[in-house]
């Protein structure tokens, strides 16, 4: 095991949320980037379903940031998250930093700077087991998905994706 110390700054928060949570999973380093969803599949040995993708938007009206996790394999269908959440808007990697504390292909559902609303797909619970980005590009942890509603205080799980095509 190494040194927790030695973990990226946003690897320690997550583990410590984590930690707090009593969740079973402690995150690990990759040796490889896992920025995008098959990336993370790929170095992890997984489908890309199974990989918890967090998409950050900006709420138009407050300015707060909108967290929608979703299955690897799936495209964010904006207008139902707009239904559920009000108007938003693309995040730029400033409003992702700022509001998250996590750079774009760390984000994690948990242990953010400021806490967002969030959404957590249907579509995770296809499976098992899932992963996800643990603050850091080579960092992730596993998880089941009903785990994304206790670490991420009841978050509610929705239709936010868009139909197959």
């Amino acid at each position: 095991m190494q040194d927790p110390k030695a973990q990226p700054e946003g690897m320690q928060r997550v583990a410590a949320a984590l930690q707090a949570a009593g969740h079973p999973h402690a995150p690990q380093l990759l040796d490889d980037a896992a920025r995008t969803a098959q990336q993370a599949a790929d170095a992890l040995g997984v489908q890309v379903g199974q990989i918890a993708k967090s998409i950050i938007f900006r709420r138009r009206s407050d300015d707060v940031a909108v967290l929608v996790i979703t299955s690897g394999d799936r495209r964010v269908d904006e207008k139902k998250v707009d239904a559920l959440v009000g108007k938003t808007g693309r995040a730029d990697a400033d409003f992702v930093k700022a509001r998250t504390g996590f750079s774009i292909g760390g984000v994690s559902p948990v242990a953010h700077a400021t806490p967002p609303v969030v959404l957590i797909d249907r579509e995770l619970f296809r499976f098992d087991e899932i992963w996800a980005a643990a603050g850091h590009p080579h960092a992730v942890f596993r998880l089941r998905p009903q785990d994304l509603a206790k670490l991420t205080g009841n978050a509610p799980v929705a239709d936010v994706v868009q139909a197959d095509a």
